[in-house]
């Protein structure tokens, strides 16, 4: 008997997402049985490559909001015509409005459960505006889902609260990371200190270029830098920090990298800084632990659940420049003795690959 499995993508055409979407048919293709037939909607076929999934190309729903959620509420039941799909996937947030026998969404965007700051509003008002009319885009048709995914435990609780009572399985992010060693820090070495992150301003790049002050107002403090990539001219907020910050000794607006330069980035820290105050998951987080970085992270329930088990990590209050000041001087002084962290697994139900969460989706049809 025929099955379909249909995984909507439109809004996925670079970067992370495009890897989620890669890896999510990837997986499916990998253990669904050959009765199923997969059918991808994507903004550009030629972005997968992937024999077994069937693609339907829908490259205007990119185009502005209204005509996204014409698809995601319209379009889409017109697109498959008779088709009747046993799953419907959606891997962008919003629940759409089809005819299937099974729903699930995945829901990655944290930006409603986080509460800007008046100043952070003002610089950013788009945001703020956006995070407000998200959480409607949540609630609408979500319990239409017979699952909804998150990527951390936090999050389920979150969409728990503003939400009620729902299906909720937090899906961990497969990165696959090397063997967690110590890093010796050379007295010979200049100590870079890198932080990998867009020009948003829940990213937090202020306290880093504080802390940047703090050490540079220290007594015998010298031979580091701090590496940011951002150049000031992508957005308001990181025209405010340059013009701020810019210019002040051993900070240095690297700008966007690419995958190649991210790599001698890595390579060259002496350890990996995240301030950031809100993340779906905190992606440099799990890099750093594959190329063995010390981390300084911001002492947030993302960053501790992202991180699981590691040694060579120390916590930070998001907005103490000070406390940050101060790990970057123990390490700069090689006298840097990490906190270390170790976490357990989130409650049931919860999924480790895409595997194990396909696995779940489809199970009983």
């Amino acid at each position: 008997m025929r099955k379909y499995l249909v995984i909507s993508a439109v809004n996925f055409s670079e970067g992370g997402p495009l890897t989620v979407l890669r890896d999510c048919l990837a997986s499916a293709a990998r253990i669904l049985p050959a009765e199923w037939e997969i059918i991808a909607l994507v903004h550009d076929q030629n972005l997968i490559d992937q024999s077994r999934v069937r693609l339907i190309e829908v490259p205007d729903a990119k185009r502005s909001w209204l005509r996204r959620l014409y698809y995601e509420w319209f379009g889409f039941r017109q697109i498959l015509g008779e088709i009747k799909p046993d799953l419907w996937f959606s891997l962008h947030d919003i629940t759409p409005r089809v005819i299937s026998r099974r729903q699930a969404v995945y829901c990655h965007n944290p930006s409603p459960f986080y509460r800007s700051t008046l100043r952070e509003a003002s610089i950013e008002p788009r945001f703020y505006l956006f995070n407000k009319f998200y959480r409607y885009l949540y609630r609408i048709l979500i319990r239409r889902n017979s699952w909804v995914i998150v990527q951390q435990a936090w999050m389920r609780e979150e969409f728990k609260r503003v939400f009620g009572a729902l299906p909720i399985v937090v899906a961990h992010p497969y990165i696959e990371c090397q063997k967690k060693i110590k890093i010796a820090v050379s007295g010979t070495k200049k100590s870079i200190f890198f932080y990998p992150s867009l020009p948003r301003v829940f990213k937090n790049f202020e306290v880093i270029c504080k802390a940047v002050e703090v050490l540079n107002g220290r007594e015998g403090v010298a031979d580091f830098e701090v590496r940011i990539t951002l150049s000031g001219d992508e957005n308001r907020y990181s025209k405010l920090l340059y013009e701020k910050y810019g210019l002040i000794p051993n900070l240095f607006f690297s700008g966007l990298q690419s995958r190649e330069q991210m790599e001698k980035q890595y390579s060259d820290a002496t350890a990996v800084v995240f301030p950031s105050k809100l993340e779906t998951w905190g992606l440099p987080i799990s890099e750093a632990k594959s190329h063995s970085k010390p981390l300084l992270l911001a002492d947030l329930p993302y960053a501790r659940e992202a991180v699981g088990n590691y040694d060579n990590v120390s916590f930070f209050p998001p907005t103490d420049a000070d406390a940050l000041a101060d790990l970057m001087h123990a390490v700069i002084d090689q006298r840097w003795q990490p906190m270390g962290a170790s976490g357990a697994d989130p409650s049931e139900p919860f999924t480790r690959t895409w595997d194990e969460l396909l696995l779940l989706l489809t199970k009983g049809l």
